[in-house]
């Protein structure tokens, strides 16, 4: 190719772009910029530090850039619909794009993931994944690109084995909006020390975000909004230092899930804190059907043992408020549900389990409701009883679902603040410090906004 001449480019935000830090050693005190041949902006000296990729100004692609990068790089990706999968196997590396909906990775419902991040404590922040025929962006441990597809962590697959496929360890998803993915929207499968924040996802014909396969997790998804999916939050084998905090559920067939199943390694999940959710109004008919059929449920528990669930909001789910029942040979049992709101569902409560492994109720607040002990103040302790049949929801017949690429797009999300010139953040000593305490029992008017 020809080659092209370069002016010498200031630093910017205190780092440098590939191009500046090429430059930077070709440059001389007493000459001008030199040459670099066209293509060749990627190149730097092996003494250089972090520098910003920029795409497409010094990267076509974000695949070239993400190849390009190393540990502790940010990789700013300018407006425009990428129709490509991205993998990030390096560590350290920060994806960002400088806005939010603007920068698109399109699947085109030809791809299988979207973004796939093998290299530990990296993040992808601010930008938009959709159309693929898995997963929006997949976290996982899981190197092995024929089993990072529709199977990893699904029903589809086979429990795969940690010690093969080590955990990732670190990882970060802020800002990202997932939508219209033939599986899960954000996916944490075989990761742990890691955060999922202030993210949107819908339209998913599973889950709008997942975690899977962790223990302990060391975990917190925190501040995110789930509509329009088969399931809007969904756990699965995870358990220990795992809080799902401030999120809201609204709009799906079932707003939240903490599973223990034979198909992921792990089981039973166990040791999860739930607080200060909004779980409402899950009772979607334009959303994809969920495999098991499940519809109209606020939180559902299936097998999961030892989790507090505490000042959650859950209103308005027609066939329950909460489920909890045996899956598979895993009782549920010695949960603790305290402090929550639960009114509005078709009953507050469902057991569907043999009742007798000491789940713990109190203080919840549920008018009108049946069983009198799933509010009573001294009921921890007790054993489980059966909820009983005058107080029962009417069975609710879940409506067909639409295909996940009929799901309306969503609106425009808040962008991250400062994206064009904030300091990349790897995902290093994850999750930190976590209060749950910090968050209160949702407003019922904050639970599912007007459209």
């Amino acid at each position: 190719m020809t080659p092209t001449s370069l002016p010498c480019l200031p630093e910017r935000s205190g780092r440098r772009t590939v191009t500046a830090v090429l430059l930077a050693a070709l440059c001389c005190a007493a000459t001008a910029c030199g040459t670099a041949t066209e293509g060749e902006g990627k190149a730097r000296p092996d003494s250089a530090g972090p520098v910003t990729i920029e795409v497409p100004q010094d990267a076509p692609t974000i695949q070239q850039a993400v190849d390009a990068a190393r540990p502790g790089d940010l990789v700013l990706v300018s407006p425009g619909v990428y129709r490509e999968s991205v993998t990030v196997a390096t560590p350290r590396v920060v994806l960002r794009g400088t806005d939010r909906s603007r920068v698109v990775v399109d699947g085109e419902f030809r791809r299988s993931n979207g973004i796939t991040v093998t290299g530990a404590a990296s993040a992808v922040e601010n930008l938009t994944v959709r159309n693929n025929l898995a997963n929006g962006l997949l976290f996982t441990g899981v190197t092995d690109e024929a089993r990072q597809g529709a199977g990893a962590g699904g029903s589809a697959y086979d429990p795969l084995d940690p010690e093969e496929f080590p955990p990732l360890r670190g990882f970060r998803a802020s800002y990202i909006t997932a939508y219209n993915n033939a599986l899960y929207g954000i996916y944490a499968f075989d990761a742990r020390d890691g955060i999922i924040e202030h993210s949107y996802a819908s339209g998913h014909a599973d889950s709008g975000i997942y975690v899977g396969q962790c223990d302990p997790c060391h975990t917190l998804v925190r501040h995110n909004t789930a509509e329009h999916n088969a399931v809007g939050i969904e756990v699965t084998n995870a358990s220990q230092r795992l809080f799902l905090l401030g999120n809201r559920a609204a709009r799906n067939r079932v707003g939240m899930t903490l599973n223990s199943n034979d198909l992921e390694a792990l089981g039973p999940q166990h040791a999860a804190v739930v607080a200060g959710n909004a779980l409402a109004d899950n009772n979607d008919d334009r959303s994809p059907e969920q495999a098991d059929g499940g519809f109209g449920i606020g939180l559902g528990v299936g097998g999961g043992e030892g989790n507090r669930f505490e000042r959650n909001l859950i209103t308005g789910n027609r066939s329950a408020g909460m489920l909890l029942r045996d899956v598979q040979g895993y009782p549920v049992r010695r949960n603790t549900v305290r402090g929550n709101m639960i009114t509005g569902n078709g009953a507050a409560l469902v057991l569907a389990a043999p009742h007798t492994a000491g789940n713990c109720f109190r203080d919840n607040h549920a008018p009108g409701s049946r069983p009198a002990w799933l509010t009573e103040p001294a009921s921890c302790g007790t054993p489980d009883r059966p909820l009983p049949r005058p107080g029962a929801a009417a069975p609710v017949v879940a409506p067909p679902g639409v295909s996940f690429r009929e799901v309306a797009p969503p609106p425009a999300q808040p962008g991250m603040p400062g994206a064009a010139s904030a300091r990349p953040r790897a995902a290093v000593g994850l999750p930190g410090r976590v209060d749950p305490a910090a968050f209160g029992l949702p407003s019922s008017a904050s639970a599912v906004p007007a459209q």
